[in-house]
């Protein structure tokens, strides 16, 4: 029976399987790591000192959900955006995008309104809360502006487990179409 197996579908197929196995174990690791990394933003986010703002998205990740302030002298622009406020209203967020004084920017999330016209801000002092982006939530809110919705990090997709699942069935799948495929063919030859 061994001499009758096709041996190149046969290794593709334990090499395809091999490789997603792998992968249904590097999603679990990915979730290890994303509920390390839940708890830390949850950690942050109870601290009430306040941090430095980041100028670059490597520069926030350890600072992400913890208090900052900045002074913005110049605004450069202001977007309107689809946002939530507190409460969970749908509506309008307003980003601004600061010119610092070092020449970098910096992204203020202003407030929330349910009107898309774009408020007037010429800059100032900002409180606020460092979102992903890295973005400063404002907190209070700026321009008249209501409050946005608090930055999160229970709002983070973590769904490696349900990948880890989706890879193991996807072996589990191609391993029982390979033997009903072989059988078949055992089955033919036989006849």
């Amino acid at each position: 029976m061994l001499r009758r197996l096709p041996i190149v579908s046969t290794i593709v197929v334990l090499i395809a399987v091999g490789i997603m196995i792998r992968l249904g174990f590097w999603q679990l690791d990915r979730l290890h790591q994303k509920e390390a990394l839940m708890a830390r933003y949850s950690a942050a986010q109870a601290t009430s000192a306040e941090v430095p703002f980041p100028r670059s998205p490597a520069a926030a990740e350890p600072l992400l959900y913890r208090h900052s302030a900045l002074d913005c002298p110049k605004v450069a622009s202001v977007e309107s955006v689809a946002g939530r406020g507190a409460g969970d209203a749908t509506g309008i967020g307003h980003i601004a995008t600061c010119t610092l004084a070092d020449g970098s920017s910096a992204r203020i999330v202003l407030g929330f309104s349910r009107n898309p016209q774009v408020p007037d801000w010429r800059g100032g002092k900002v409180t606020g809360i460092i979102a992903p982006g890295p973005r400063l939530v404002a907190d209070p809110p700026l321009a008249g502006l209501q409050a946005n919705a608090r930055p999160d990090p229970s709002d983070l997709p973590n769904n490696h487990f349900s990948y880890a699942v989706q890879w193991f069935l996807f072996a589990g799948v191609a391993l029982v179409i390979y033997v009903l495929a072989v059988r078949k063919r055992l089955k033919e030859s036989n006849s």
